[in-house]
C-alpha cells in the first residue's frame, strides 16, 4: 500500500514513516514510479515503534524491538537486546523518580519553614500539598 494509506492505517504521518525509513527502522519497497509501498506486516513494526515511543523509549531504543519482530517473534520484547534496553530504561525511570522525590521533599521542607503555622489539610496534609499524591 502507498504511503498515504499506510500512514492513516498506522496512525502516523507520512513524514514519520519517511523518518523511520531514513533511520533504518522501516523498509519500504519502491514501485516502478518511485512511490513507496508498504506491506501489511509493516503495520506491526510501526505499532511497536509508536507504543515504545509513547512509553518513553527513544527512537534509538526501538531498534532491538523492531529487529526482534523482523526475526519472526510475536513480541518485540522477547529478545535479549530488547530486554536489556527495557531494563536500562526502567533503571533510568527509577533514577528520575528518586530525583523527583528528593526535589519534592526539599520544596516541601522549604514550604513548611515558610508556612510553619499552616494548619494541616485533610489526612495530615498541608494546604499546599493538595492535589499531590505519593
Amino acid at each position: 500500500m502507498r504511503i498515504g494509506e499506510f500512514a492513516v492505517r498506522a496512525g502516523v504521518s507520512p513524514r514519520a514513516l519517511r523518518y523511520y525509513e531514513q533511520q533504518g527502522l522501516l523498509a519500504a519497497r519502491r514501485e516502478a514510479n518511485g512511490y513507496r509501498a508498504y506491506e501489511e506486516s509493516d503495520l506491526r513494526l510501526v505499532a511497536e515503534i509508536r507504543d515504545l515511543l509513547a512509553a518513553g523509549f527513544t527512537l534509538e531504543d526501538t531498534r532491538p524491538f523492531v529487529a526482534c519482530l523482523r526475526a519472526g517473534h510475536d513480541s518485540g520484547a522477547v529478545c535479549p537486546d530488547s530486554v536489556t534496553v527495557a531494563r536500562r530504561r526502567l533503571a533510568e525511570i527509577d533514577g528520575e523518580i528518586r530525583t523527583l522525590l528528593t526535589r519534592r521533599a526539599e520544596i516541601s521542607a522549604q514550604l513548611a519553614r515558610a508556612c510553619g503555622g499552616c494548619a494541616p489539610g485533610p489526612a495530615g496534609r498541608r494546604p499546599f500539598d493538595e492535589g499531590i499524591t505519593r
